[in-house]
């Protein structure tokens, strides 16, 4: 039966378990100059509606290093853009390719895709959740701890997809997630709740705060993201108000354990949700972090298209 990997929520944890130890393993080839080529013939699309570096830049070259071919498929060059129908254009995209990336706005977009779609359809990044960023960012983790369960995971600042995707990722791993977020600005409510019930499970805990500095005290990694997101530019000087006191900054920092790990999903706003000190810092695994984008994402690709 054709799996879709739309949110963290679509994977059980030795899904996600089994996906970490793939892209350890791909990595571990790959950096030993060891070519493995999986997708021979086969082709991944991506139809970008948002501008990328990270995703695009790393499925591409994922999909090249495991011996398939991609190709990039603006909104503007499809005749999506045109008014032909989502059912549509998944229907005859099905007949030429092997699997398709989506990066667009609203989850709903993906989802019809997915319902009409007879090849795997991953998530690229929608206005409500970004798994393949946090399901990286569990690597990286794992990788500079060893472990995952029980760390303490304070994340800062807006509650937008990439809160959304961390809060299904610590409650299906059994990971403490602080989201502090200002009034107004928290996740998403049905996402929390359904993260309170796999928590229960997985003896994850799930906290949200509008106090940055509770969020900090005693946190094994330290996360932000901007403050405003894709489309969301017209907010901008609103959202600078609002996020005032939010920022990851040495005084934050100092809260946190004195091994505090610093991430950022990028791009950064230095100066604004993060200061070039901490960014730049000795705590710092943000380009580790942006790095294993492409080792999971080819986890993903092997397991998905291989």
């Amino acid at each position: 039966m054709k799996k879709d990997l739309l949110r963290v929520a679509d994977l059980n944890r030795e899904e996600i378990e089994d996906l970490l130890n793939l892209a350890r393993e791909l990595k571990a080839k790959q950096k030993g100059g060891q070519r493995v080529t999986p997708l021979l013939g086969k082709t991944l699309g991506l139809i970008f509606e948002k501008s990328s570096t990270r995703t695009r830049v790393s499925f591409e070259v994922g999909t090249y290093q495991l011996g398939g071919q991609s190709l990039f498929l603006s909104s503007k060059d499809l005749q999506l853009g045109r008014g032909e129908t989502i059912p549509d254009t998944a229907r005859v995209l099905s007949r030429y390719l092997d699997g398709l990336v989506i990066r667009t706005f609203g989850h709903e977009i993906v989802e019809e895709m997915a319902r009409h779609a007879a090849i795997p359809i991953i998530n690229g990044l929608t206005d409500q959740h970004h798994p393949c960023q946090v399901l990286a960012d569990l690597l990286t983790i794992q990788e500079k701890r060893q472990r995952l369960h029980g760390l303490k995971i304070s994340y800062v600042g807006d509650g937008n997809n990439m809160a959304n995707s961390w809060l299904e990722g610590a409650a299906k791993l059994g990971l403490h997630l602080t989201l502090a977020c200002p009034s107004g600005y928290e996740p998403d409510s049905e996402t929390c709740q359904e993260a309170l019930k796999e928590a229960a499970k997985s003896g994850a805990k799930i906290e949200v705060t509008h106090e940055p500095q509770k969020a900090a005290a005693g946190a094994d990694v330290l996360y932000t993201d901007v403050w405003a997101s894709m489309g969301q530019e017209q907010e901008h000087q609103k959202r600078l108000s609002a996020f005032q006191g939010f920022q990851l900054n040495q005084s934050l920092l100092r809260l946190a354990k004195p091994e505090v790990l610093v991430m950022h999903c990028l791009p950064a706003h230095r100066g604004e949700e993060i200061t070039d000190e901490v960014l730049d810092g000795p705590h710092s695994i943000v380009w580790d972090q942006a790095e294993n984008r492409l080792h999971l994402q080819k986890a993903i690709l092997v397991k998905w298209l291989g």
